[in-house]
């Protein structure tokens, strides 16, 4: 027998795993053709599990410690090899350690931009980008969905069907966070909270969960953004006017101030002859003004109209009008203009009843006031 059959036919009595990757999910120890001695020891360290695999049938599921491999603590593969009484001799298994420590270097981003409606912009689209936190929490699912036989399963295998996952749960839960575009910076650290708690319940049939989910940062498409600065920009101005002969004045003073430039050595000479010519106009004493002619007597003629005043009434909660008191005196006789009327002209205070003002109450003098309620 060689140096290498006698290697092999050796049995197990240690079985651990010391993790110097940081992106290693599952690790299958490796066994080869070699037995497992009963007795032998299993280390599982803290953010470790071991998990045992019979003839593809998921066994034992070990947590950390330190464990002395018996037919007491290995149940299920005592049922499944048909242990009943005990058993001590060597034993063939494959050993799974799965690491549940949280993997917090995982990116995510839109390829594609997503489309949400916003009450104020409409039909926007959106990029966002961040990270998040993945974590095992069913070591026994995990093998059976995802991992499957791979001696070492590594994040790089999972975190493009994880970004293709959140990216589509992405746009349901901007459109559903009922948050303004301009407020999105304010929510992000809401919205993660609600997806981590979304993307866990999607991912508890494959055992991981996402116990944190960042937002870094979520872009606008640079139209939006242009429309938004212009916005702000006069937000800040506030009167058009001033903002305009502001914008004005600003972009006169930077091409003055910039050498060589024949539009600011115009506008310097323009300048100082404007000044020379406001000092030569203080210096030189300005004659008297002359005493105006006396006004020419205007053209005989018939003086202007007097000016009509203007009524408004309230009929069924309406206000009509202007009127003037000849078309008063036609409402009263056709019965829409009553004593109890409100109305109203430029210089009163208020609205008061028809019979309350001296101008309008004589128009009912020839109007019977209304009878009296009949017993």
């Amino acid at each position: 027998m060689g140096l290498f059959d006698s290697i092999r036919g050796e049995f197990i009595d240690i079985i651990e795993w010391t993790d110097d990757s940081r992106d290693t999910i599952v690790w299958r120890f490796p066994r080869h053709d070699n037995e497992i001695k009963m007795g032998a020891k299993l280390v599982v360290r803290e953010s470790q599990t071991a998990v045992f695999v019979n003839e593809g049938r998921i066994a034992d599921v070990f947590q950390p410690g330190t464990y002395t491999l018996q037919t007491q603590n290995m149940p299920l593969l005592s049922t499944l090899k048909g242990w009943k009484y005990g058993f001590d001799s060597p034993f063939k298994a494959e050993v799974y350690f799965v690491t549940t420590r949280q993997f917090t270097d995982m990116k995510w981003g839109t390829q594609n931009p997503v489309i949400v409606r916003d009450p104020e912009f409409g039909m926007v689209r959106l990029r966002a980008f961040g990270a998040y936190a993945a974590q095992v929490v069913d070591p026994a699912a995990l093998l059976r969905e995802l991992a499957g036989t791979d001696p070492q399963f590594r994040t790089e295998e999972v975190q493009q069907y994880l970004r293709q996952l959140i990216v589509g749960k992405l746009g349901g839960a901007l459109a559903t966070a009922g948050v303004p575009m301009l407020d999105l910076a304010t929510q992000q650290e809401a919205i993660g909270t609600r997806l981590a708690g979304v993307l866990s319940e999607e991912l508890k049939p494959v055992g991981i969960a996402v116990p944190k989910f960042i937002i870094e940062n979520i872009s606008l498409p640079p139209e939006v953004e242009e429309a938004i600065d212009t916005r702000s920009r006069m937000g800040i101005a506030g009167n058009l006017d001033q903002y305009t002969q502001f914008r004005a004045a600003d972009a006169l003073s930077t091409a003055a101030g910039t050498p060589g430039n024949g539009v600011g050595e115009g506008m310097g000479l323009g300048l100082g002859m404007a000044a020379g010519q406001r000092m030569a106009a203080a210096l030189t004493p300005q004659p008297a003004a002359p005493a105006p002619a006396p006004a020419a007597a205007p053209a005989a003629g018939p003086p202007p109209l007097p000016v009509q005043e203007q009524w408004f009434i309230g009929v069924n909660g309406t206000q009509q009008g202007p009127y003037d008191r000849a078309a008063l005196s036609g409402l009263v006789s056709a019965g829409t203009l009553t004593r109890a009327t409100l109305i109203w002209k430029d210089g009163m205070s208020g609205w008061l009843p028809a019979e309350q003002i001296p101008d309008v109450g004589g128009l009912f003098a020839a109007v019977p006031p209304p009878l009296p309620p009949q017993a």
